[in-house]
């Protein structure tokens, strides 16, 4: 058994596309307490209030040949720009009260954008990133679901 996820000063940020927590731990390894630090909400908005395009032609240089490009994902494009929002709220959190443990905890595809965007200052403080959605859980269930959890480095 390596070390446990949340030590004590560790900041959790839980987030998917449309929804956000950074909660921080406030007791022990042991007996951590988490508290909710900042909860970050977008709206799901329609397809049609985010956005609209018709299917782009791509033409050949030479010869007649045509093709479509694929349609625009409106929705996962809000949801990436959400994430970014996220990573930027962190960093403005980081410049309040400096950070020093991170947990990153996010569904497979919000996981990989937050690591695309993550900051090279804050790869160092990451002690452990948990593929899981975890946003509709309640601070009570985190904890434990996080206690029970190995790092993954």
């Amino acid at each position: 058994m390596g070390l446990p996820v949340l030590s004590a000063g560790t900041h959790v940020l839980i987030g998917d596309g449309k929804k956000a927590f950074i909660l921080f731990n406030e007791g022990t390894a042991e007996r951590p307490s988490l508290t909710v630090e900042t909860i970050l909400n977008h709206p799901d908005l329609p397809t049609h209030d985010l956005g609209a395009a018709r299917l782009g032609r791509v033409f050949e240089s030479v010869g007649s040949r045509r093709a479509s490009t694929d349609e625009t994902d409106w929705h996962q494009r809000e949801e990436d720009h959400f994430i970014r929002d996220m990573m930027a709220h962190l960093v403005d959190l980081d410049r309040r009260a400096r950070l020093r443990k991170l947990v990153l905890v996010a569904p497979p595809r919000a996981m990989a954008e937050l690591r695309r965007v993550l900051p090279s200052s804050f790869v160092s403080l990451v002690t452990a990133e948990i593929t899981k959605d975890l946003t509709n859980h309640s601070v009570t269930a985190i904890t434990e679901l996080l206690q029970a959890e190995e790092p993954l480095f």
